[in-house]
Protein backbone atom coordinates (compact mmCIF):
# COMPACT_ATOMS: atom_id res chain seq x y z
CA UNK A 1 0.00 0.00 0.00
CA UNK A 2 1.48 3.46 -0.70
CA UNK A 3 2.09 5.85 1.83
CA UNK A 4 -0.89 8.08 3.52
CA UNK A 5 0.38 11.83 3.99
CA UNK A 6 -3.05 13.40 5.15
CA UNK A 7 -4.55 11.35 7.76
CA UNK A 8 -5.71 14.44 9.51
CA UNK A 9 -8.34 15.75 7.46
CA UNK A 10 -9.65 12.61 7.10
CA UNK A 11 -9.94 11.70 10.43
CA UNK A 12 -12.48 14.86 10.94
CA UNK A 13 -14.72 14.25 8.05
CA UNK A 14 -17.95 13.22 9.22
CA UNK A 15 -19.03 9.48 9.78
CA UNK A 16 -23.09 10.81 9.30
CA UNK A 17 -22.58 11.20 5.70
CA UNK A 18 -20.96 7.66 5.50
CA UNK A 19 -23.87 5.65 7.21
CA UNK A 20 -26.37 7.22 4.34
CA UNK A 21 -24.78 4.82 2.41
CA UNK A 22 -27.52 2.91 0.38
CA UNK A 23 -27.43 -0.70 2.29
CA UNK A 24 -31.23 -2.02 2.41
CA UNK A 25 -32.79 -3.48 6.05
CA UNK A 26 -35.62 -4.65 6.91
CA UNK A 27 -37.20 -7.05 8.59
CA UNK A 28 -35.73 -9.98 7.07
CA UNK A 29 -32.34 -8.54 8.35
CA UNK A 30 -33.20 -8.62 11.70
CA UNK A 31 -34.19 -11.93 12.02
CA UNK A 32 -30.77 -12.95 10.08
CA UNK A 33 -28.93 -10.77 12.95
CA UNK A 34 -30.90 -12.35 15.75
CA UNK A 35 -30.03 -15.61 14.75
CA UNK A 36 -26.84 -15.34 14.06
CA UNK A 37 -25.94 -13.96 17.72
CA UNK A 38 -27.98 -16.98 18.94
CA UNK A 39 -26.16 -19.46 16.96
CA UNK A 40 -22.74 -17.80 15.92
CA UNK A 41 -23.81 -19.35 12.65
CA UNK A 42 -20.53 -18.55 9.83
CA UNK A 43 -22.92 -19.11 6.81
CA UNK A 44 -24.70 -15.71 8.11
CA UNK A 45 -22.17 -13.97 9.06
CA UNK A 46 -20.66 -14.24 5.72
CA UNK A 47 -24.34 -13.19 4.50
CA UNK A 48 -23.89 -10.10 6.76
CA UNK A 49 -20.61 -8.86 5.48
CA UNK A 50 -22.13 -9.38 1.73
CA UNK A 51 -25.36 -7.07 2.72
CA UNK A 52 -22.99 -4.44 4.20
CA UNK A 53 -20.56 -4.48 2.04
CA UNK A 54 -21.70 -1.47 -0.28
CA UNK A 55 -21.33 0.37 2.59
CA UNK A 56 -17.25 -0.34 3.05
CA UNK A 57 -17.01 1.01 -0.81
CA UNK A 58 -18.70 4.06 -0.26
CA UNK A 59 -16.21 5.06 3.13
CA UNK A 60 -13.65 3.78 0.82
CA UNK A 61 -14.04 5.56 -1.68
CA UNK A 62 -14.95 9.05 0.40
CA UNK A 63 -11.59 8.52 2.16
CA UNK A 64 -9.45 7.61 -1.32
CA UNK A 65 -10.32 11.32 -2.30
CA UNK A 66 -7.97 12.77 0.39
CA UNK A 67 -5.10 10.26 -0.21
CA UNK A 68 -2.15 9.84 -2.57
CA UNK A 69 -2.81 8.17 -6.12
CA UNK A 70 -0.69 5.96 -5.37
CA UNK A 71 -2.97 4.36 -2.91
CA UNK A 72 -5.66 1.57 -4.53
CA UNK A 73 -9.40 1.78 -3.29
CA UNK A 74 -9.08 -2.13 -3.21
CA UNK A 75 -6.33 -1.72 0.12
CA UNK A 76 -8.54 0.58 1.30
CA UNK A 77 -12.12 -2.01 1.06
CA UNK A 78 -9.71 -4.29 2.32
CA UNK A 79 -9.27 -3.30 5.52
CA UNK A 80 -12.48 -1.99 5.90
CA UNK A 81 -14.25 -5.28 5.57
CA UNK A 82 -11.66 -6.50 8.76
CA UNK A 83 -13.52 -3.67 10.68
CA UNK A 84 -16.77 -4.67 9.57
CA UNK A 85 -16.12 -8.26 10.42
CA UNK A 86 -14.76 -6.94 13.56
CA UNK A 87 -17.82 -4.97 14.14
CA UNK A 88 -20.58 -7.85 13.54
CA UNK A 89 -18.85 -9.85 15.86
CA UNK A 90 -19.03 -6.63 18.84
CA UNK A 91 -22.53 -5.51 17.93
CA UNK A 92 -25.29 -5.64 20.22
CA UNK A 93 -28.41 -5.84 19.25
CA UNK A 94 -30.15 -4.92 22.96
CA UNK A 95 -28.22 -1.29 22.60
CA UNK A 96 -30.68 -0.50 19.97
CA UNK A 97 -28.42 1.40 17.34
CA UNK A 98 -28.68 0.72 14.04
CA UNK A 99 -25.87 -1.18 13.10
CA UNK A 100 -25.08 1.19 9.98
CA UNK A 101 -24.55 3.77 12.62
CA UNK A 102 -22.35 1.33 14.81
CA UNK A 103 -20.22 -0.49 12.03
CA UNK A 104 -19.66 3.03 9.96
CA UNK A 105 -17.01 4.07 12.85
CA UNK A 106 -15.16 0.50 13.21
CA UNK A 107 -14.93 0.04 9.21
CA UNK A 108 -13.01 3.82 9.20
CA UNK A 109 -10.60 2.98 12.32
CA UNK A 110 -9.95 0.25 10.44
CA UNK A 111 -8.57 2.00 7.41
CA UNK A 112 -7.33 4.71 9.06
CA UNK A 113 -5.38 2.45 11.80
CA UNK A 114 -3.99 0.32 8.31
CA UNK A 115 -2.80 3.65 6.91
CA UNK A 116 -0.91 4.85 9.67
CA UNK A 117 0.67 1.66 10.24
CA UNK A 118 1.64 2.26 6.56
CA UNK A 119 2.90 5.59 7.19
CA UNK A 120 6.75 6.20 7.63
CA UNK A 121 6.44 9.34 9.24
CA UNK A 122 6.03 9.16 13.06
CA UNK A 123 3.25 11.42 14.15
CA UNK A 124 5.28 13.72 16.49
CA UNK A 125 6.80 14.42 13.02
CA UNK A 126 3.96 15.36 10.83
CA UNK A 127 2.65 17.37 13.94
CA UNK A 128 5.89 19.60 13.85
CA UNK A 129 5.29 19.81 10.44
CA UNK A 130 2.00 20.88 10.60
CA UNK A 131 2.97 23.59 13.14
CA UNK A 132 5.69 25.12 10.96
CA UNK A 133 3.40 25.54 7.94
CA UNK A 134 0.22 26.70 10.16
CA UNK A 135 3.20 29.90 11.59
CA UNK A 136 4.62 30.31 8.19
CA UNK A 137 1.14 30.75 6.30
CA UNK A 138 0.19 32.93 9.08
CA UNK A 139 3.35 35.03 8.40
CA UNK A 140 2.86 34.80 4.62
CA UNK A 141 -0.57 36.68 5.05
CA UNK A 142 0.20 39.18 7.66
CA UNK A 143 4.08 40.27 6.19
CA UNK A 144 2.59 39.85 2.92
CA UNK A 145 5.94 38.42 1.64
CA UNK A 146 8.22 35.01 3.34
CA UNK A 147 8.65 35.39 6.47
CA UNK A 148 12.41 35.24 7.97
CA UNK A 149 13.71 32.80 10.39
CA UNK A 150 13.69 35.34 13.11
CA UNK A 151 9.78 35.91 12.72
CA UNK A 152 9.02 32.62 12.08
CA UNK A 153 10.67 31.87 15.66
CA UNK A 154 9.23 35.01 17.58
CA UNK A 155 5.47 33.68 16.14
CA UNK A 156 5.99 30.33 17.28
CA UNK A 157 7.91 31.38 20.53
CA UNK A 158 11.27 29.83 20.11
CA UNK A 159 14.90 30.61 19.64
CA UNK A 160 16.37 30.42 16.46
CA UNK A 161 18.32 27.23 17.16
CA UNK A 162 15.40 25.77 18.52
CA UNK A 163 13.54 26.12 15.12
CA UNK A 164 16.40 25.07 13.15
CA UNK A 165 16.51 22.27 15.36
CA UNK A 166 12.27 21.84 14.63
CA UNK A 167 12.94 22.29 10.90
CA UNK A 168 15.18 19.70 10.56
CA UNK A 169 13.23 17.09 12.09
CA UNK A 170 10.28 18.11 10.10
CA UNK A 171 11.90 18.38 6.81
CA UNK A 172 11.03 14.63 6.15
CA UNK A 173 10.16 13.46 2.09
CA UNK A 174 7.14 11.95 1.12
CA UNK A 175 6.98 9.03 -0.53
CA UNK A 176 5.57 8.54 -3.66
CA UNK A 177 5.01 5.70 -6.22
CA UNK A 178 7.35 6.36 -9.04
CA UNK A 179 4.25 4.32 -11.05
CA UNK A 180 1.92 7.67 -10.94
CA UNK A 181 1.28 9.79 -14.20
CA UNK A 182 3.79 12.29 -14.21
CA UNK A 183 0.07 14.56 -15.61
CA UNK A 184 -2.94 13.92 -14.96
CA UNK A 185 -3.72 11.90 -18.00
CA UNK A 186 -4.53 8.59 -16.78
CA UNK A 187 -4.33 6.83 -20.75
CA UNK A 188 -1.94 4.91 -21.94
CA UNK A 189 0.51 6.97 -23.78
CA UNK A 190 1.07 9.26 -20.53
CA UNK A 191 4.64 9.26 -19.13
CA UNK A 192 5.18 7.75 -15.41
CA UNK A 193 7.57 8.87 -13.30
CA UNK A 194 9.71 6.52 -12.93
CA UNK A 195 10.27 7.35 -17.03
CA UNK A 196 11.89 10.84 -16.26
CA UNK A 197 13.87 9.89 -14.02
CA UNK A 198 18.22 10.23 -14.80
CA UNK A 199 20.05 6.93 -14.88
CA UNK A 200 23.16 8.47 -13.57
CA UNK A 201 24.60 4.95 -14.00
CA UNK A 202 23.92 4.40 -17.84
CA UNK A 203 26.74 5.01 -20.33
CA UNK A 204 26.68 8.55 -22.64
CA UNK A 205 26.22 7.46 -26.01
CA UNK A 206 27.95 10.16 -27.31
CA UNK A 207 30.95 9.41 -25.12
CA UNK A 208 30.84 5.48 -26.02
CA UNK A 209 30.85 5.95 -29.67
CA UNK A 210 33.78 8.80 -29.23
CA UNK A 211 35.77 6.27 -26.96
CA UNK A 212 35.55 3.47 -29.49
CA UNK A 213 36.81 5.44 -32.31
CA UNK A 214 39.65 7.12 -30.42
CA UNK A 215 40.36 3.15 -29.50
CA UNK A 216 39.98 1.74 -32.99
CA UNK A 217 42.29 5.31 -34.37
CA UNK A 218 45.23 4.24 -31.85
CA UNK A 219 44.82 0.33 -31.68
CA UNK A 220 45.02 0.12 -36.07
CA UNK A 221 48.97 0.07 -36.15
CA UNK A 222 48.43 -3.03 -33.61
CA UNK A 223 49.13 -7.07 -34.59
CA UNK A 224 46.29 -9.40 -33.38
CA UNK A 225 48.18 -10.92 -30.94
CA UNK A 226 48.96 -7.09 -29.27
CA UNK A 227 45.36 -6.55 -29.66
CA UNK A 228 44.76 -9.55 -27.77
CA UNK A 229 47.03 -8.83 -24.89
CA UNK A 230 45.37 -5.66 -24.16
CA UNK A 231 41.85 -6.91 -24.50
CA UNK A 232 42.75 -10.29 -22.23
CA UNK A 233 45.00 -7.62 -19.47
CA UNK A 234 42.58 -4.99 -19.80
CA UNK A 235 39.30 -5.84 -20.04
CA UNK A 236 38.82 -9.03 -19.18
CA UNK A 237 41.34 -8.79 -16.39
CA UNK A 238 43.43 -11.70 -16.76
CA UNK A 239 46.67 -12.13 -15.31
CA UNK A 240 50.44 -12.39 -16.94
CA UNK A 241 50.37 -16.30 -16.98
CA UNK A 242 47.08 -16.54 -18.14
CA UNK A 243 47.60 -14.72 -20.93
CA UNK A 244 50.41 -16.92 -21.94
CA UNK A 245 48.84 -19.80 -20.97
CA UNK A 246 45.95 -18.55 -23.83
CA UNK A 247 47.89 -17.74 -26.42
CA UNK A 248 50.84 -20.04 -25.76
CA UNK A 249 53.73 -17.64 -24.92
CA UNK A 250 55.80 -17.46 -21.19
CA UNK A 251 55.00 -14.82 -18.54
CA UNK A 252 57.72 -12.93 -19.53
CA UNK A 253 57.17 -12.49 -23.05
CA UNK A 254 53.20 -11.58 -22.63
CA UNK A 255 54.92 -8.55 -20.19
CA UNK A 256 57.26 -7.56 -22.62
CA UNK A 257 55.10 -7.50 -25.81
CA UNK A 258 52.45 -5.66 -23.47
CA UNK A 259 55.32 -3.12 -22.58
CA UNK A 260 56.03 -2.69 -26.08
CA UNK A 261 52.31 -2.22 -26.77
CA UNK A 262 52.46 0.60 -24.23
CA UNK A 263 55.32 2.83 -25.07
CA UNK A 264 53.71 2.75 -29.18
CA UNK A 265 50.12 3.77 -27.40
CA UNK A 266 52.08 6.50 -26.23
CA UNK A 267 54.02 8.16 -29.13
CA UNK A 268 50.52 7.46 -31.29
CA UNK A 269 48.19 9.42 -28.37
CA UNK A 270 51.06 12.16 -28.49
CA UNK A 271 50.88 12.26 -32.35
CA UNK A 272 47.07 12.68 -31.69
CA UNK A 273 47.57 15.34 -29.45
CA UNK A 274 49.26 17.63 -31.43
CA UNK A 275 47.09 17.55 -34.31
CA UNK A 276 44.17 18.50 -32.29
CA UNK A 277 46.07 21.15 -30.66
CA UNK A 278 47.16 22.46 -33.87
Amino acid sequence: MGQASMLGPIVTSSTERDSKAVVPEGPEIEEVWRTYKETADPNLRNLLVERYLPLVRYISERLLVSLPKSIDVEDLQSAGIFGLMDAIDGFDLKRGIKFKTYCTTRIRGSILDELRSQDWVPRLVRLKSHQLSKAYKALEIELGREPTDYEMAEKMGISLDELSGLMDEASVCNIFSLSEKWDENEDDDSLEKIEMLEDRQSLDPIETLNQKDVLRAITRSLTKKEKLIIIMYYYEGLTMREIGDVLSLTESRVCQIRSNVMAKLKVQLEKMRRKLVV
